[in-house]
């Protein structure tokens, strides 16, 4: 699917993801094109630059003013190598995007992040935080990711890590992650940690409309939210579970940094849409200190799947205006 060509010296906004690559043009502060393609999932690393470059290449005739992309796993910003990308296909070892990419669409500035990272940046600008010096944006997907914006500015940590409440530990010895570890957040609130447990639950005999919904495909996140529309036992204990984990990873995480919000993106809070968010922000303020429990708010963003692409375009140095809504 590809938008309306716009004129060179666009800048690019991408959110590359572990199953599609969605892109837009900015242009004078306005979204003059969109892009999306599936994401390679065979030649690793130079596959992905080539799809980023053909997707550049259906927005813009020639070089980019600048491009900004947001990636998942972990990303040295400062240099632009992917050093891990589990969600990634056949990404092993670290990799120089900004620079593979950079030379793939003309030498164009090429700047790359981690995409719960932009997808905070692009809440706190343009979203449901706009207003706010402080803030924790979750995003609630495949897996779980976060990112913090303290003092009006994204802060990243030394390693770049920081926000990542996906892989705090909630249960110890808990079920594993897809990082190997085991009781983190995201083995129970994350998509593909819940699919794992609905099909273990399945194999052992348990009743659940999860896996006929699925067929041969993924447990996506509309077939989780059809499951719960039809009062699906396991589907129920399994949101349930995931509400818990990330109330405690959010009590502990507002505790220790004194956040008054929480903005929560991703395609499964997306789908599964305010409710789900509603149960989060109650569970959670029956965690934290009596003293913040009035203050803390948990709301649901409000960029949904363009915000990557949006906070990717923000980190490229662009401004945007997006409509007023309604």
């Amino acid at each position: 699917m590809t938008g309306r060509q716009n004129r060179s010296g666009a800048t690019i906004g991408i959110d590359l993801g572990g199953t599609k690559i969605f892109a837009l043009a900015v242009d004078n502060g306005q979204i003059v094109g969109e892009a999306k393609e599936k994401t390679p999932v065979h030649g690793g690393p130079l596959a992905v630059v080539d799809a980023l470059a053909a997707v550049i290449g259906q927005l813009t005739p020639s070089a980019p003013a600048a491009v900004g992309v947001g990636a998942p796993g972990a990303i040295d910003h400062r240099t632009g190598v992917i050093r891990w990308a589990p969600n990634l296909p056949g990404w092993i070892e670290p990799f120089n995007l900004a620079s593979a990419l950079s030379a793939a669409v003309g030498d164009c500035p090429v700047l790359v992040d981690n995409d719960v990272n932009v997808g905070t940046l692009a809440e706190h600008r343009l979203g449901a935080g706009q207003g706010h010096d402080d803030l924790v944006g979750i995003f609630v997907g495949t897996g779980v990711g976060g990112g913090l914006i303290l003092d009006g500015r994204l802060r990243r940590g030394p390693t770049g890590f920081a926000g990542e409440i996906g892989h705090m530990v909630v249960r110890t010895g808990g079920r594993r992650c897809g990082c190997g570890g085991r009781g983190h957040v995201e083995a129970y609130a994350g998509r593909a940690g819940m699919e794992r447990r609905a099909r273990q639950l399945a194999d052992r005999g348990s009743d659940t409309v999860l896996v006929s919904l699925a067929k041969a495909r993924r447990m996506t996140s509309s077939v989780f939210a059809r499951a719960l529309a039809a009062k699906d036992t396991v589907a129920l204990n399994l949101v349930e579970g995931a509400v818990e984990a990330l109330a405690q990873a959010l009590a502990a995480t507002v505790t220790v940094l004194d956040v008054p919000l929480v903005v929560i993106g991703g395609g499964l809070a997306d789908r599964l849409g305010p409710s789900f968010v509603a149960r989060i922000e109650a569970a959670t303020a029956e965690l934290v200190p009596g003293v913040q429990t009035g203050a803390l708010r948990i709301v649901p963003g409000d960029l949904g799947d363009r915000g990557g692409a949006l906070g990717a375009a923000l980190m490229a140095g662009t401004d945007i205006s997006l409509p007023a809504p309604g």
